[in-house]
């Protein structure tokens, strides 16, 4: 039985405006993206490697040069704020800027001499077309940090974006074509999953990219999986931002709800939940409630039905014994939901395991630095953590307990082109950026040499 029919819209979050509509791929459409996909590899591949580079650093450019039209679609799509969006795409910039220059050292040769004699080297070659399987939180940068080193790498993709960002999916593949990348090597497409189903099923295509929810990234790694194709899978998390007893509270609660509100909580890597020892947890949830009350909810989540889903989680903890201290409330018009701090919030309750994708900080009272440990490891998710102390040794204590992919000291969580992003456990696995980021879709070739 096949599922329905994917709507590829544009909704203004804000007024709840349908602004425009666009036409689902056939399969027909799915055909030629995948046979053009594979028709551009053989060239691309074989392109010189500063010429890709080059393509690159145009990307760049043009991203910097259109920053105010890429941020207004952004805005208009998902709701965030100008702001916000011109940070995004600042940052996606930087991303194709950083594998343009630094990309082709990662690619040169790695020589060494084997045990028996004569010499050896690992070459990097491209493996082929890749998919990648957007969210709509990011619309620009999760893009950016799949295709950068892909394209430079030399292989293809064809992506397929969140229905919600159609317009700014459009808009970042023109820019990519007027960069100099030929026909093929990049492919927008507005797939249903049915079709991205038979997509990964193909032959042609040798793997997947996908950063998205955990049912998500079950259901294309399991498809993945019966073909045997490499899947790189970034998914949810309920992050910890743990409080030592040696931190400022008054800094550590700024930067604390800073964090969490930055693009309205929806995050993958918003500290979720706030594990403060005894000694400062009064303090700290006074800092935050102030932070809270003070704050002008003047930007909506990414839709209606997203606000909602969180009002639901509120209400729920409320119901089952959780303590609402502000915020919670629900716009009549649009998207709006306005920022709640909770404490209280104990096993028993559903939101204590959940992911919550909004303005909803959850602070905890912990005994002890070993008690935020192993608060912070009680969850199906291990993407990344923050720690605020000035102890270091004690620091590194925690850092290196912690069961995630990333650990944030005396700041918060953040994403730069250098480093590598990504986790474990429910959170997904392989890793996005940084040197690692080539790798993950490239043939590691051994040449051994007399």
């Amino acid at each position: 039985m096949s599922t329905p029919a994917v709507q590829y819209q544009t909704v203004n979050p804000a007024t709840g405006e349908v602004v425009e509509t666009f036409s689902a791929a056939t399969d027909a459409d799915c055909e030629a993206a995948l046979a053009n996909a594979a028709s551009a590899y053989d060239a691309w591949r074989r392109c010189p490697l500063a010429q890709r580079a080059a393509v690159l650093t145009r990307t760049a450019e043009l991203v910097r040069e259109r920053i105010d039209e890429l941020a207004t679609l952004a805005t208009e799509e998902m709701g965030k704020s100008r702001g916000a969006a011109r940070g995004e795409l600042g940052l996606v910039a930087d991303i194709f800027d950083y594998y343009a220059t630094h990309g082709p050292e990662m690619l040169a040769d790695e020589e060494y001499a084997p045990a028996s004699g004569g010499r050896a080297i690992i070459r990097r070659n491209p493996v082929g077309v890749l998919l990648g399987i957007m969210p709509w939180n990011y619309p620009y940068y999760q893009v950016a940090r799949f295709v950068a080193p892909n394209l430079l790498l030399g292989n293809t993709t064809i992506l397929k974006h969140a229905p919600s960002c159609p317009k700014s999916a459009l808009a970042l593949a023109a820019v990519l074509h007027d960069a100099g990348l030929p026909d093929g090597a990049y492919i927008n497409i507005f797939a249903s999953n049915d079709q991205i189903a038979a997509m990964i099923a193909d032959d042609r295509l040798q793997g997947v990219s996908l950063t998205g929810s955990e049912r998500a990234g079950a259901a294309v790694a399991e498809i993945a999986g019966r073909h045997l194709k490499k899947v790189v899978l970034e998914l949810g998390g309920s992050d910890p931002m743990i409080i030592l007893d040696s931190a400022d509270v008054a800094a550590s609660a700024r930067t604390a709800y800073g964090s969490r509100m930055a693009n309205r909580g929806q995050a993958c890597n918003s500290p979720k939940r706030m594990l403060v020892p005894s000694s400062l947890y009064d303090d700290f949830v006074t800092e935050i409630v102030a932070l809270a009350t003070a704050d002008p909810n003047d930007t909506p989540l990414s839709s209606r039905a997203a606000a909602e889903g969180v009002h639901r989680q509120i209400e729920r903890a409320v119901d089952q014994g959780a303590t609402l201290h502000v915020g919670g409330a629900l716009s009549e018009v649009g998207a709006f939901l306005s920022p709640a701090v909770l404490t209280g919030v104990t096993p028993e309750m559903d939101l204590y395991y959940e992911e919550v994708f909004g303005p909803v900080v959850v602070v905890h009272e912990v005994r002890d630095a070993d008690h935020a440990v192993e608060m912070a490891n009680d969850s199906v998710y291990g993407l990344g953590a923050a720690i605020f102390g000035s102890d270091e040794d004690e620091i590194m204590r925690v850092a290196d307990q912690l069961d995630c992919g990333m650990v944030f000291v005396n700041s918060a969580e953040d994403s730069e082109p250098d480093l590598p992003f990504g986790g474990m456990k429910r959170s997904g696995f392989g890793r996005e950026l940084s040197h690692l980021a080539i790798d993950e879709f490239a043939n590691l070739k051994l040449i051994r040499l007399p």
